[in-house]
Protein backbone atom coordinates (compact mmCIF):
# COMPACT_ATOMS: atom_id res chain seq x y z
CA UNK A 1 0.00 0.00 0.00
CA UNK A 2 1.06 3.29 -0.72
CA UNK A 3 0.51 6.57 1.72
CA UNK A 4 0.87 9.87 1.32
CA UNK A 5 1.24 12.17 4.14
CA UNK A 6 0.53 15.81 4.40
CA UNK A 7 2.80 17.71 6.92
CA UNK A 8 6.52 16.68 8.13
CA UNK A 9 6.15 17.22 11.73
CA UNK A 10 6.83 14.95 14.42
CA UNK A 11 3.31 13.11 13.89
CA UNK A 12 3.97 12.54 10.18
CA UNK A 13 7.26 10.95 10.75
CA UNK A 14 6.02 9.12 13.44
CA UNK A 15 3.31 7.84 11.56
CA UNK A 16 5.43 7.22 8.03
CA UNK A 17 8.31 5.60 10.36
CA UNK A 18 5.60 2.81 11.58
CA UNK A 19 4.13 2.19 8.00
CA UNK A 20 7.83 2.27 6.68
CA UNK A 21 8.29 -0.36 9.15
CA UNK A 22 5.41 -1.86 7.97
CA UNK A 23 6.63 -2.89 4.49
CA UNK A 24 4.32 0.06 3.30
CA UNK A 25 5.54 2.68 0.81
CA UNK A 26 5.54 6.27 2.14
CA UNK A 27 5.88 9.97 0.90
CA UNK A 28 6.30 12.57 3.27
CA UNK A 29 4.52 15.93 1.56
CA UNK A 30 5.49 19.69 2.18
CA UNK A 31 4.97 23.37 0.75
CA UNK A 32 8.35 22.54 -0.69
CA UNK A 33 10.18 19.73 -2.57
CA UNK A 34 13.79 21.12 -0.31
CA UNK A 35 11.94 20.92 2.95
CA UNK A 36 14.69 19.65 5.49
CA UNK A 37 12.79 18.09 7.56
CA UNK A 38 11.36 16.00 4.74
CA UNK A 39 14.68 15.20 3.08
CA UNK A 40 16.16 13.66 6.15
CA UNK A 41 13.73 11.75 6.93
CA UNK A 42 13.26 10.24 3.32
CA UNK A 43 17.67 10.16 3.40
CA UNK A 44 17.21 7.64 6.56
CA UNK A 45 13.71 5.77 6.10
CA UNK A 46 15.43 3.70 3.13
CA UNK A 47 13.40 2.77 -0.14
CA UNK A 48 10.02 2.99 1.23
CA UNK A 49 10.25 6.65 2.04
CA UNK A 50 10.17 9.20 0.07
CA UNK A 51 9.52 13.30 0.25
CA UNK A 52 8.27 15.70 -1.82
CA UNK A 53 5.27 18.34 -2.25
CA UNK A 54 1.47 18.38 -0.75
CA UNK A 55 0.65 17.51 -4.29
CA UNK A 56 3.19 14.73 -4.35
CA UNK A 57 2.39 13.09 -1.47
CA UNK A 58 -1.70 13.42 -2.16
CA UNK A 59 -1.22 12.25 -5.68
CA UNK A 60 1.33 8.88 -4.47
CA UNK A 61 -0.61 8.07 -1.48
CA UNK A 62 -3.67 5.73 -1.99
CA UNK A 63 -4.65 6.42 1.20
CA UNK A 64 -4.01 9.68 2.77
CA UNK A 65 -3.07 11.44 5.89
CA UNK A 66 -3.77 14.73 7.04
CA UNK A 67 -0.98 15.79 9.90
CA UNK A 68 -0.86 19.43 9.57
CA UNK A 69 -1.82 21.93 12.17
CA UNK A 70 -5.79 22.03 12.03
CA UNK A 71 -5.52 25.73 11.50
CA UNK A 72 -4.03 25.27 7.96
CA UNK A 73 -5.00 21.81 7.10
CA UNK A 74 -7.60 23.21 4.63
CA UNK A 75 -5.55 25.24 3.19
CA UNK A 76 -2.50 22.66 2.95
CA UNK A 77 -4.92 20.55 0.67
CA UNK A 78 -5.87 22.80 -1.52
CA UNK A 79 -2.27 23.12 -2.35
CA UNK A 80 -2.39 18.81 -2.27
CA UNK A 81 -5.03 18.95 -4.88
CA UNK A 82 -8.98 18.25 -4.64
CA UNK A 83 -8.10 16.17 -7.74
CA UNK A 84 -5.06 14.02 -5.73
CA UNK A 85 -8.13 13.38 -3.11
CA UNK A 86 -11.03 12.18 -4.93
CA UNK A 87 -12.21 8.96 -3.92
CA UNK A 88 -9.42 8.70 -1.75
CA UNK A 89 -9.78 7.63 2.22
CA UNK A 90 -8.54 10.87 3.70
CA UNK A 91 -7.81 10.58 7.62
CA UNK A 92 -7.79 13.76 9.19
CA UNK A 93 -5.31 13.72 12.60
CA UNK A 94 -5.23 17.63 12.96
CA UNK A 95 -6.21 19.40 16.09
CA UNK A 96 -7.60 23.23 15.08
CA UNK A 97 -5.33 24.69 18.37
CA UNK A 98 -5.24 28.49 19.07
CA UNK A 99 -2.34 30.04 21.66
CA UNK A 100 -2.79 33.65 22.34
CA UNK A 101 0.48 36.02 23.30
CA UNK A 102 -0.64 35.16 26.91
CA UNK A 103 -0.18 31.04 26.05
CA UNK A 104 -3.99 30.88 26.55
CA UNK A 105 -5.50 28.22 24.17
CA UNK A 106 -8.64 28.40 22.39
CA UNK A 107 -9.79 26.01 19.62
CA UNK A 108 -10.89 28.10 15.64
CA UNK A 109 -13.37 26.36 14.68
CA UNK A 110 -15.31 24.67 17.84
CA UNK A 111 -18.62 23.99 18.79
CA UNK A 112 -20.43 24.19 16.03
CA UNK A 113 -17.35 23.11 13.00
CA UNK A 114 -14.79 20.87 13.40
CA UNK A 115 -11.87 20.98 10.82
CA UNK A 116 -12.73 17.18 9.94
CA UNK A 117 -16.05 18.87 8.47
CA UNK A 118 -14.18 21.64 7.12
CA UNK A 119 -12.17 19.03 5.05
CA UNK A 120 -14.93 16.81 4.16
CA UNK A 121 -16.74 19.90 3.04
CA UNK A 122 -14.02 21.34 1.04
CA UNK A 123 -13.15 18.19 -0.56
CA UNK A 124 -16.74 16.14 -0.84
CA UNK A 125 -15.32 13.59 -2.74
CA UNK A 126 -12.66 12.22 -0.31
CA UNK A 127 -13.65 9.86 2.29
CA UNK A 128 -12.57 12.03 5.64
CA UNK A 129 -12.35 10.00 8.64
CA UNK A 130 -11.46 11.88 11.93
CA UNK A 131 -8.80 9.91 14.54
CA UNK A 132 -5.73 9.89 16.28
CA UNK A 133 -6.14 13.65 17.53
CA UNK A 134 -6.70 12.46 20.88
CA UNK A 135 -3.64 11.51 22.15
CA UNK A 136 0.66 11.70 21.62
CA UNK A 137 2.26 10.82 18.99
CA UNK A 138 4.07 7.90 20.06
CA UNK A 139 1.11 6.35 21.35
CA UNK A 140 -0.64 6.38 18.25
CA UNK A 141 1.08 4.15 16.90
CA UNK A 142 2.25 1.63 19.66
CA UNK A 143 -0.58 1.28 22.16
CA UNK A 144 1.23 -0.86 24.17
CA UNK A 145 3.09 1.61 25.75
CA UNK A 146 0.32 2.17 28.32
CA UNK A 147 -1.00 -1.30 30.03
CA UNK A 148 -4.45 -2.06 29.54
CA UNK A 149 -7.61 -1.15 27.14
CA UNK A 150 -7.58 2.33 26.17
CA UNK A 151 -9.58 3.98 23.58
CA UNK A 152 -9.39 6.04 20.02
CA UNK A 153 -12.55 7.10 18.51
CA UNK A 154 -12.88 7.08 14.02
CA UNK A 155 -15.90 9.42 12.71
CA UNK A 156 -16.74 9.90 9.47
CA UNK A 157 -19.46 9.69 6.47
CA UNK A 158 -18.49 6.70 4.78
CA UNK A 159 -19.38 3.14 6.97
CA UNK A 160 -16.45 1.27 4.63
CA UNK A 161 -13.86 4.20 4.98
CA UNK A 162 -13.91 4.01 9.02
CA UNK A 163 -13.51 0.12 8.85
CA UNK A 164 -10.43 0.79 6.55
CA UNK A 165 -9.18 3.31 8.93
CA UNK A 166 -10.02 0.92 12.14
CA UNK A 167 -8.14 -1.87 10.05
CA UNK A 168 -4.63 0.28 9.52
CA UNK A 169 -5.10 1.41 13.08
CA UNK A 170 -5.58 -2.60 13.82
CA UNK A 171 -1.81 -2.62 12.28
CA UNK A 172 -0.66 0.12 14.84
CA UNK A 173 -1.57 -2.34 17.35
CA UNK A 174 -5.14 -0.93 17.95
CA UNK A 175 -7.63 -4.02 18.45
CA UNK A 176 -10.60 -2.88 17.10
CA UNK A 177 -13.06 -3.06 20.24
CA UNK A 178 -11.13 -0.17 21.90
CA UNK A 179 -11.92 1.87 19.02
CA UNK A 180 -15.31 3.90 19.46
CA UNK A 181 -17.23 4.90 16.34
CA UNK A 182 -18.54 8.53 16.75
CA UNK A 183 -20.71 8.68 13.80
CA UNK A 184 -20.29 10.81 10.96
CA UNK A 185 -18.01 13.29 10.54
CA UNK A 186 -19.46 15.79 12.88
CA UNK A 187 -18.30 13.58 15.57
CA UNK A 188 -14.96 15.61 14.65
CA UNK A 189 -16.20 18.30 16.57
CA UNK A 190 -15.70 16.39 20.01
CA UNK A 191 -12.78 14.68 19.05
CA UNK A 192 -11.48 18.10 18.70
CA UNK A 193 -13.00 19.92 21.53
CA UNK A 194 -11.12 17.12 24.18
CA UNK A 195 -7.88 18.42 22.74
CA UNK A 196 -8.08 21.64 25.77
CA UNK A 197 -8.69 18.66 28.47
CA UNK A 198 -6.19 16.54 27.14
CA UNK A 199 -3.56 19.60 27.25
CA UNK A 200 -4.80 20.15 31.20
CA UNK A 201 -4.22 17.11 32.11
CA UNK A 202 -0.70 16.48 30.26
CA UNK A 203 -0.14 19.82 33.06
CA UNK A 204 -1.53 17.68 35.59
CA UNK A 205 0.47 14.16 34.82
CA UNK A 206 3.93 16.08 33.90
CA UNK A 207 3.77 13.83 30.72
CA UNK A 208 2.04 13.25 27.57
CA UNK A 209 2.31 8.84 27.98
CA UNK A 210 -1.40 8.88 28.79
CA UNK A 211 -4.81 8.34 27.06
CA UNK A 212 -8.79 8.14 27.43
CA UNK A 213 -9.91 4.92 28.90
CA UNK A 214 -14.01 4.12 29.22
CA UNK A 215 -15.76 1.67 31.16
CA UNK A 216 -19.18 0.86 30.80
CA UNK A 217 -22.25 -0.71 32.83
CA UNK A 218 -23.07 -4.09 32.03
Amino acid sequence: MRYGIIGTGGVARTIADRLVGLGQEVTLGSRSKENEAGAAWAEQAGPGGHHGTFADAAEFGEVVLNATPGTVAVEALRAAGAGHLAGKLLIDLSNPLVFSAEGELTLDPVNTDSVGERIQREFPEALVVKTLNTLTAPLMVDPARLEGEHNLFVAGNDADAKARTVALLGTFGWPAQWVIDLGDITGARAMEMMMPFWIRLMGAFGTAEFNYAFKRAR
